[in-house]
């Protein structure tokens, strides 16, 4: 009797040290998936729209305040340059664009040496407080018209 007991007690052993043994081993690996490979098709390039060309002659222009009073007088600057060099004596226009309307300035400076002109804008009232205005100014090159501008609001 006794060594049937050591058999059953060997088998329930064994038993549970092949149980440990089987938590313990390795896990079922499952086959990962595969993802879809991107493809970019070489025709794509060609459908890309061309990158713009920097016209030569370029112009900025600034107030020389940005929040002027209402009734006072500013100045507006502007500068033209062709391919990043100044351009001296081309006429300038400017044209003030106020919320009643238009004004164009009747001063037609020639810019200097370092490409600049200036022009004087007395306000008058005629805007709006913190109303945006904007002033466009315009060099005439050659047959080209080369326009920038330059804004402010009164407080």
């Amino acid at each position: 009797m006794k060594s049937r007991y050591c058999i059953r007690l060997s088998l329930l052993l064994l038993g549970m040290l092949l149980s440990l043994l089987a938590a313990c081993g390795p896990a079922t690996a499952t086959p990962a998936k595969l993802e879809p490979t991107a493809t970019i098709n070489p025709s794509f390039q060609t459908m890309a729209t061309p990158i713009p060309t920097v016209p030569p002659y370029r112009c900025g222009a600034w107030a020389s305040t940005n929040v002027p009073g209402t009734y006072s007088t500013i100045k507006i600057y502007a500068k033209l340059t062709k391919n990043v060099a100044a351009v001296s004596g081309i006429r300038a226009t400017a044209v003030a664009h106020f919320q009643g309307g238009d004004v164009a300035l009747d001063q037609q400076p020639t810019s200097d040496h370092g490409g600049y002109v200036i022009f004087t804008l007395p306000l008058a009232g005629r805007q709006p407080r913190l109303a945006s205005t904007t002033v466009d100014v315009t060099f005439q090159v050659n047959n080209e018209k080369v326009t920038c501008a330059a804004f402010f609001a009164p407080q």
